[in-house]
């Protein structure tokens, strides 16, 4: 850790800052919390070798569990998603907004414009690639609220901003509310960076026993399957893309390697730590995708992509209060086939993205990580999404061409893609590079996933050695693997949307932990 980065003694609490969670171990070169490594590594490997061993039963009971999350549970998962937004916005414009991450005096640790890459490439993964695509498509097929899909006007609106709406300021808010809260406790209060830490506010020592142990574990065991899924994800696009441009056969084994591979590049970045490894990684992440959004823009329908953003962002602010209400919804398809999906997958990625988050954030104030953290990510997804689903979406009503309908369709999700980028100019090229892409995208979010899982698993301490770090990222990986033959996108699915759920209750939590700190601070 950089001396610029430690946190800082506050007077606000002397005796924080020398917490730590009891079970913490420094045992054969390795420094480890015994009872959150110790349950998280036996579960999630009895885990691995069940799926494995029963593919058939793990594909249908996970599928189970799925619906009846997202269906039984729609009321907490829209709330908490809900209360995450507003309770953001209003220390946004409050006085307490003025606070900054670890004292008066503290600097930041990275420039503006790294700090912004590091966040945005750790957060959303393969999304941009595996959805910006296809999901406005589906929504312009199948429109939210009872909308006509007849309309097509309409209906384009609906389909654009029905994808900001699930990449916008409600899941963001998510990541903002952990991290806020962990970055205040560490460097303004000295404790661990681990989502235990949230808890010390309410009750005290507690946190330092049990009930630590357990939110530190369930975070764990959301960070790795909300991981997995994404990877599973990536491994069907990138096995789908290759069949496409080069005719590669789309097997479990294509897709088996390609976790393989993503699991060692990972291991090396990982080994190399998070200056060298991951603040570089998100640069190059950022080029990259800034690059492929650039030959779109050129290429396709320039004007109907610009005019996309501003159609999009418009009806996302006029249905946002609609979409966020659950009570007396028809449109049960898009309720809960994908918004309470996707805030539970929200939630099982924000224990990671907090802690990583809260970690390259010392020396922000609490609005400019707020309004860093929440509106820059949904404008630059709204804009990707609606150029990207414009695109597609303008080749279908004035050129004719229904090579992305048709895959959206017909479910084949993972080609939607690549059937854009079929109509434009150098195909081949543009398809390779985007599967390129979506390996550096994915790689970057496993590797800040590995290092902060390993945190977690460790009592909140960064100074862990680099081989245990590499243990959770092949872990990682391996999880990935049972979860794809265990039932494919559905158990995919289904264990992002289970060790999500958790974290939807304790949104409340931090809530009352960030605003006690922050008066504590503002005094």
């Amino acid at each position: 850790m950089k001396e610029d980065e430690k946190p800082s003694r506050s007077a606000t609490a002397p005796e924080g800052r020398r917490r730590e969670a009891r079970g913490n171990l420094d045992i054969f070169g390795l420094r480890v919390n015994g009872p959150v490594s110790g349950i998280s590594v036996t579960v999630i490997l009895t885990f691995i070798l069940m799926a494995l061993a029963f593919q058939e039963e793990a594909a249908r009971d996970l599928g189970f569990l799925r619906d009846f999350v997202t269906v039984r549970f729609d009321w907490l998962l829209m709330s908490a998603c809900n209360i995450c937004l507003l309770f953001c916005l209003f220390l946004m414009v409050s006085p307490l907004g003025r606070v900054r991450l670890g004292g008066p005096d503290a600097k930041p640790g990275y420039p503006r414009a790294t700090w912004l890459a590091m966040i945005y490439a750790s957060g959303i993964a393969i999304g941009l690639l595996f959805y910006g695509v296809m999901e406005p498509v589906y929504y312009f097929q199948n429109p939210p609220l009872g909308i006509d899909s007849s309309d097509t006007t309409v209906a384009f609106a609906a389909g654009i901003s029905g994808t900001i709406f699930h990449w916008g300021l409600h899941g963001w808010s998510t990541y903002a509310l952990m991290g806020l809260s962990i970055a205040l406790l560490a460097y303004n209060r000295g404790l661990p960076f681990a989502p235990r830490s949230v808890l010390y506010p309410i009750i005290g020592d507690r946190a330092w026993g049990w009930t630590g142990h357990m939110v530190d574990t369930l975070a764990v065991f959301a960070t790795m399957f909300g991981l997995a899924t994404a990877l599973g994800l990536g491994a069907g696009q990138v096995a789908a893309g290759l069949n496409h441009v080069l005719g590669t056969p789309v097997t479990q084994t294509t897709k088996v390697l390609f976790i393989i591979a993503i699991t060692c590049v990972v291991m090396i970045s990982v080994f190399t730590g998070l200056d060298a490894g991951i603040k570089r990684m998100s640069q190059f992440n950022i080029l990259l995708a800034t690059v492929l959004l650039a030959f779109v823009v050129v290429v396709g329908p320039t004007l109907y992509q610009f005019r996309s953003v501003f159609v999009g962002l418009s009806d996302y602010a006029d249905k946002i209060v609609p979409l966020s209400n659950w009570v007396g919804r028809e449109d049960t398809d898009f309720l809960h086939g994908w918004t309470t999906f996707y805030w539970a997958w929200w939630f099982s990625w924000m224990p990671f993205v907090g802690v990583f988050v809260a970690r390259i954030s010392r020396g922000r104030t609490v609005r400019e990580f707020l309004v860093c953290v929440i509106f820059l990510p949904t404008l630059l997804c709204a804009v990707w999404m609606s150029i990207f689903g414009g695109t597609a979406l303008h080749q279908f009503l004035f050129d004719g061409y229904t090579g992305v309908t048709d895959a959206v369709r017909t479910w084949e999700l993972e080609l939607a893609l690549f059937k854009m980028l079929e109509h434009l100019p150098f195909t081949e090229a543009v398809s390779l590079f985007a599967l390129f892409l979506l390996t550096i995208f994915f790689t970057t979010s496993s590797d800040s996933g590995s290092l902060v899982t390993d945190v977690m698993a460790a009592g909140g301490r960064f100074d862990t050695p680099p081989v245990q770090r590499m243990f959770w990222c092949g872990l990682e990986g391996s999880v990935a693997i049972a979860l794809l033959l265990g039932g494919g996108l559905k158990s995919l699915q289904a264990a992002a949307v289970i060790t999500g759920l958790p974290f939807s209750v304790l949104v409340v939590v931090m809530t009352f932990s960030i605003w006690k700190v922050l008066r504590e601070e503002a005094r």
